[in-house]
């Protein structure tokens, strides 16, 4: 069966404080959306929607070429931001995967275990679920007798019973399409004037309809980047990745908490990064060479066997058997 993807990119992000939109600040080196962009396109080919609000001109720059786009008129709420992507989305796939664009450290392994739970069941829709002491303001899972999902209670209006529940809504979901487009329109307004899409759990079990939740394994890919704070926990997640990466691909790096490696780059084996560098850019080293300490290297090419100590390096190309030192 198939899946098109919305990706939901409309938030304002007050707390970034900011004028550039939320899903645009980096991480690695490259906008937080397109790593959702980039793991969807492992589980399935179809082109997403990214549906954009504030700041609509710069998130459709951003994207552009990658994903189709739909714009969210007015800021009420999470459903009416999917209901916005209908008329491009609707008898497209036999299922629609709504994903945020503020998560740049979810796995395609977790969305493809997600859409593959809901292609084979018979349940309206699929979510992603997690169990952790802190909630983190996330809404709280109650589950039915049976298992399934009864419905999500947001932190501010759970009983003290139900804040005492460690399983805590994610944010990724996957529906049978024609029962979304049906749905989100029986969705109705809030005290706080939004359309919330958690409501569709409670309309699923009102028609007698399964809603199912995939436990997710990793907290780190729950991270949902709201603050600078969050920003800086996931550049330290996704650079834990990239680190942990090269140094399988037979990089050695003597503190990689120290090292800094844009997604861009592209590393040889047998090079040796030292404590406080920085590569960013479009930038290859190759191998033997060793790079640091306290050194920034920018869209650059290194040469094998090269050694740069405490300088810095921007838009050059160095030959092999290189030597700067600062």
């Amino acid at each position: 069966m198939s899946i098109i993807p919305i990706i939901l990119a409309a938030g304002q992000g007050t707390r970034m404080k900011s004028a550039t939109p939320k899903v645009l600040h980096p991480v690695m080196g490259k906008p937080m959306i397109d790593y959702i962009l980039d793991e969807v396109a492992k589980v399935t080919s179809l082109r997403p929607i990214v549906v954009a609000g504030h700041g609509a001109d710069q998130v459709i720059r951003a994207v552009e070429g990658r994903a189709d786009i739909a714009v969210q008129q007015e800021q009420l709420g999470t459903a009416n931001a999917v209901a916005a992507a209908e008329k491009d989305a609707k008898g497209r796939a036999e299922n629609v995967l709504v994903a945020y664009a503020d998560m740049p450290c979810l796995r395609a392994e977790t969305i493809r275990r997600v859409c593959d739970l809901q292609q084979q069941s018979a349940a309206i829709f699929t979510m992603l679920t997690i169990i952790q002491e802190d909630s983190h303001g996330f809404g709280r899972i109650v589950r039915n007798a049976d298992g399934s999902v009864a419905a999500i209670v947001e932190e501010a209006q759970a009983s003290p019973q139900q804040l005492a529940i460690k399983e805590c809504n994610v944010g990724l979901y996957c529906f049978q399409s024609e029962w979304l487009w049906e749905s989100l329109k029986r969705v109705t307004l809030s005290p706080k004037g939004e359309y919330y899409l958690t409501d569709l759990v409670e309309l699923a079990n009102r028609d007698g309809k399964t809603v199912q939740a995939v436990v997710l394994e990793d907290r780190e890919e729950a991270l949902g980047v709201n603050t600078r704070v969050h920003l800086s926990e996931a550049e330290a997640i996704m650079r834990k990745r990239v680190n942990t990466y090269w140094m399988t691909e037979g990089v050695t790096m003597i503190d990689p908490l120290t090292t800094y490696i844009d997604h861009s780059v592209r590393l040889e084996r047998d090079v040796t990064l030292y404590p406080d560098t920085w590569i960013s850019g479009e930038t290859v080293i190759r191998s033997g060479s060793r790079i640091g300490p306290c050194t920034l290297i920018e869209n650059s090419t290194i040469g094998r066997d090269c050694v740069i100590c405490r300088a810095a390096v921007r838009n050059r190309q160095l030959e092999d058997h290189t030597e700067i030192t600062g």
